[in-house]
């Protein structure tokens, strides 16, 4: 006996309906609640570019295992069928500092001048956060910090991949101390503290600009350990949101407080130079919506 598949398609009246009427619910309670607020006059808006969808291939991020030894994570083929909207640069001092002005912000700990053409250091995680969360409140979109696969998507060539090239099977672990010692003091060798104008470490194919350079960006990703089976799947995972993910040259986990990485906040391996951070911004009525319910429920 065959079986037919149907997939149902709403109406438009359906759909539109309840749609007007929640986000008027969410305007109503967005305005009571003061959580949207028209974006005062002299409030800076990063600018943004849109990444059109597309595969790429991508390494997670974390701390993979087989057979108790340290190994690459394995190589995975994704496709996006989202757009993504994105900052083409990182948020600047500048755009930073209209959030401290207001309140919203702390201080930043960096003696960068304040300065649209300087990207915005010594910031923490929950620093970004706040950012984040200010500007949702001052514009007709959600912002948010993206996930270390976003940027991987948006970066495309420029991101990096940490893998060391040991074979997982390898029963040595001397190999991989060896590459991960020369890969570490390779790193070293190359830092560069100071903060540079935006565009100074260029463009990648699809428009994101200085991602790779001297400032790791902040993601939503946390670290995690990942024990994997037989074929390099996973089979254990354990993640710490404590720990989230930098993403630049090379990944960093980072403790969510930590402004400044070269004090020690920085779990594994070689620390970034600076961290600062870029945005995604949702212009979409749910993300709103979802949005003023939750900043209502906090």
């Amino acid at each position: 006996m065959s079986v037919l598949s149907h997939t149902h398609v709403p109406s438009v009246s359906s759909v539109a309906l309840p749609a007007v009427l929640l986000l008027a619910f969410a305007g109503g309670l967005a305005v009571q609640t003061g959580v949207l607020r028209t974006a005062p006059a002299g409030v800076p808006v990063p600018a943004t570019i849109r990444i059109e969808p597309h595969s790429f291939t991508y390494r997670p991020a974390g701390e993979f295992y087989k057979n108790g030894f340290a190994v690459d994570a394995p190589m995975v083929e994704i496709h996006r069928s989202q757009p993504l909207e994105i900052t083409r640069y990182q948020v600047t001092t500048g755009e930073y500092d209209a959030c401290v002005a207001e309140g919203a912000c702390p201080a930043r700990e960096s003696e960068t001048p304040s300065s649209l053409d300087l990207p915005a250091t010594s910031i923490s995680h929950d620093d970004a956060t706040a950012y984040a969360e200010w500007l949702s409140t001052r514009t007709d979109a959600v912002w948010t910090l993206p996930s270390d696969e976003d940027l991987a998507f948006a970066a495309g060539s420029k991101f990096p991949d940490d893998a060391l090239g040991v074979d997982p099977d390898s029963k040595n672990p001397a190999l991989r101390w060896l590459a991960d010692y020369q890969r570490e003091a390779a790193r070293k060798a190359s830092r560069d503290p100071s903060p540079q104008p935006l565009g100074r470490f260029g463009e990648g194919e699809y428009g994101l600009a200085d991602f790779g350079g001297n400032v790791w960006e902040w993601t939503t990703t946390c670290n995690r350990k990942v024990t994997l089976g037989d074929g390099m799947t996973g089979a254990e995972a354990s993640e710490s949101c404590g720990i989230y993910i930098a993403s630049g040259k090379h990944r960093s986990p980072l403790s969510s407080f930590i402004r400044d990485p070269k004090s020690g906040g920085c779990s594994v391996g070689t620390p970034p130079d600076n961290v600062g951070f870029r945005l995604i911004r949702d212009g979409s009525w749910y993300g709103r919506l979802v949005f003023v319910f939750r900043q209502a429920r906090s």
